[in-house]
């Protein structure tokens, strides 16, 4: 435990809820509050896998709900670390979901409070087709809804119909509550004595005297902001009846399909290849990239009950378009009607044809966007289908080994590659040195080769965060693993010196007067690097350093293994794990798929299609907003938070198709 209080930095240590250490005092601070870093107990706690996107999400949710909170949360597994506080509450959540949309105005703030029940809401409008409501009670998120959520929809479809009824604003259109959500973003936040959750998860508000009190409230306080407003309402109402008009227009068009035969029940489309299973449960639906592939999955499959349907070309991006647009295009109405659900009003999850849809696109640039699009459509008009656990992903083999005529292997991707070199490596080679004390053989090869691929894949993350490799290495020849040692200013003397002796330039050295540490500007071939406790307590180097150890063989170089009776010399110790990888390599014919086609019908089905073999991904949405935020990034009209996007993450591309 850190607090900071009274111009001071204290520090405690307790495990298992009992001191360990004295309170003591590491530092001064201008800075009030309290800091805890805990690992979990497994005889504590039932499971301590944590998973840092729901806990992160909490955490994000408290801050927006309490205005002024502040909460770090670190967790140093994966080296990740971040704070939310946020000063404008529920204000602040509503332009947090809709900081990637074109908003149509500044958040309306509606509170009050009646019989101990405290109610805040914030509303906002913006130019997409989705709506968003999140509530909460308590600090709980009601993700089933409950009698708040009811009473706010009612209180909002009336509240909107009266106005626009009252101002002459509507010719034809009748406003459905369908029509007011479209584009709305909501926080409802309730806090209030003794609430009864119901429902499946415990997490839908069961006490009926809210809805009335929410209703009231939002009846009077929206009508009231309107007429103040009539900027912002003429906004608001320009895109509702919009919505009603496209609603209109996408009845017009459902009822021309069914005539047609498109979106009815027992119609299904011609390109679709049924299976013979009528049970939904038992059934898999391919939605496969490209006419070529369809046909090779048609072929292989296995039509009891599995059922192809090809898709041609991109199918249209519906995070921009309205449904009567969406209804338009042929593709989309194929899979809609071999889906059998519906869409939009008429969607009904019990109508599901089959109980596993698996997306197999290729893995080239243009089959990751297909497969993009149909996860944006599946998200934004059939979110229910993620939510029953029914869409899947397929993934195909990157790579194909073939050595002889006789021995075929297929791996899914570059890391698989490598532990397939890696076993056959070490059912081949013996690895010896000049000396002959070292021999390397069986599982202490493969626990060799295994720890260095795996070094060298947190080297290179470290590599992609700006510090230079010969950096990292110095200092862990040097022996700090430790934040602490950065605390000792003897040590961070020695650590300078040893520095400079390797041919690294020291700039600067400082200490935070707050946590005690000292912090290294360093100068690596003119590339400037900070040695500080954030670089030495990440997950990265942690792995490293320890790691290191595992790779010293303590031997005399140079090395020697032999390859088909060939003797094969390695000078350096650091080059021998790859030439190895690299001599058994030159064993197989590798060939890198790049789609579906390259495969014949017998492959698709050994490889990705056989239940008993392949390898699918369940798409399941753990953090709600962030999804949200990144199919409005990645698929939404603005251009500039996918520029900063695409700029962030950029070192963390792989596969690039250029």
């Amino acid at each position: 435990v850190e607090i900071r209080r009274e111009g001071r930095v204290y520090w405690q240590r307790y495990e298992r809820g009992k001191v360990v250490t004295p309170l003591s005092v590491r530092g001064e601070t201008q800075r009030r509050g309290t800091k805890i870093t805990f690992l979990p107990d497994e005889s504590i706690f039932k499971s301590i896998n944590f998973d840092f996107d729901i806990l992160n999400q909490h955490f994000q949710e408290l801050a927006f709900l309490n205005p002024n909170l502040s909460i770090e949360f670190a967790d140093q597994r994966i080296g990740k670390n971040v704070v939310h506080k946020y000063q404008g509450g529920i204000v602040s959540f509503v332009k947090y979901l809709n900081r990637t949309k074109n908003v149509l105005h500044e958040p309306i703030y509606i509170s009050g409070e009646k019989e101990d029940i405290k109610v805040e809401i914030a509303i906002q409008y913006n130019s997409g087709y989705s709506e968003r409501i999140l509530s909460f009670v308590n600090n709980i998120n009601t993700k089933e809804g409950g009698f708040h959520v009811v009473g706010f929809k009612s209180a909002l479809t009336r509240c909107l119909n009266l106005y626009t009824t009252q101002n002459n604003l509507l010719k034809k259109e009748k406003l459905s509550g369908e029509d007011v959500r479209e584009g709305l973003t909501v926080i409802i936040s309730l806090r209030m004595p003794n609430p009864q959750f119901e429902g499946q998860t415990k997490t839908k508000l069961g006490n009926s005297e809210v809805k009335g009190l929410v209703e009231s409230m939002v009846n009077s306080e929206l009508f009231s902001y309107l007429e103040e407003n009539p900027t912002i309402a003429k906004a608001i109402v320009g895109k509702i009846i919009e919505a009603a008009r496209a609603r209109e227009a996408a009845r017009r068009a459902k009822e021309l399909v069914r005539r047609k035969g498109v979106l009815g029940d027992s119609s299904l489309p011609g390109k679709l290849a049924d299976c013979q299973e009528k049970d939904p449960a038992k059934s898999e639906l391919f939605l496969v990239e490209g006419e070529s592939a369809g046909g090779s999955a048609k072929q292989g499959r296995d039509r009891r009950f599995q059922a192809i349907l090809p898709l041609r070309g991109k199918i249209l991006n519906v995070e921009k378009t309205r449904i009567d647009k969406i209804l338009n295009s042929q593709e989309i109405r194929t899979l809609i009607s071999a889906l059998g659900t519906g869409i939009g009003e008429d969607f009904d999850i019990n109508k599901l044809r089959y109980h596993k849809i698996i997306l197999m696109t290729d893995a080239d640039v243009d089959g990751l966007h297909i497969r993009t699009l149909l996860l944006t459509f599946f998200y934004r008009r059939m979110q229910e289908i993620i939510q029953k656990g029914h869409l899947y992903i397929a993934l195909p083999p990157l790579f194909r080994l073939a050595r002889g005529k006789k021995e075929e292997f297929y791996v899914e991707d570059e890391n698989s590659l490598q532990r397939f070199l890696i076993e056959q490596a070490s059912k081949n080679i013996i690895v010896t040195d000049q000396k002959k004390s070292l021999k390397l053989e069986k599982q202490a090869l493969k626990s060799y080769l295994t720890n260095a691929f795996i070094y060298h894949s947190f080297m290179a993350e470290l590599v992609k965060q700006g510090y230079p490799e010969f950096l990292i290495e110095s200092l862990i020849l040097f022996g700090i693993k430790e934040k602490t040692l950065l605390g000792d200013e003897i040590a961070v003397s020695k650590l300078k010196e040893f520095l400079v002796e390797k041919g690294i330039k020291e700039r600067k050295i400082y200490k935070d007067q707050e946590t005690g540490f000292y912090t290294l500007e360093v100068s690596v071939n003119g590339h400037l690097s900070l040695v500080d406790s954030k670089l030495i307590n990440s997950f990265d180097y942690q792995k490293c350093f320890s790691l290191k150890k595992k790779l010293h063989l303590n031997a005399t170089p140079p090395y020697f293994f032999y390859k088909n009776g060939q003797e094969i010399k390695v000078e350096k110790e650091n080059l021998l794990w790859m030439t190895i990888l690299e001599e058994v390599k030159k064993g197989y014919v590798i060939q890198r798929y790049k789609g579906l086609g390259e495969m014949n019908p017998e492959q698709l089905w050994e490889t990705t299609m056989n239940p008993q073999k392949r390898v699918l991904l369940q798409v399941t949405i753990q953090n709600a907003a962030m999804a949200d935020e990144l199919f409005s990034i990645l698929m939404g009209e603005a251009v500039e938070p996918r520029r900063e996007f695409i700029q962030t993450h950029a070192l963390e591309a792989s596969r690039l198709d250029i």
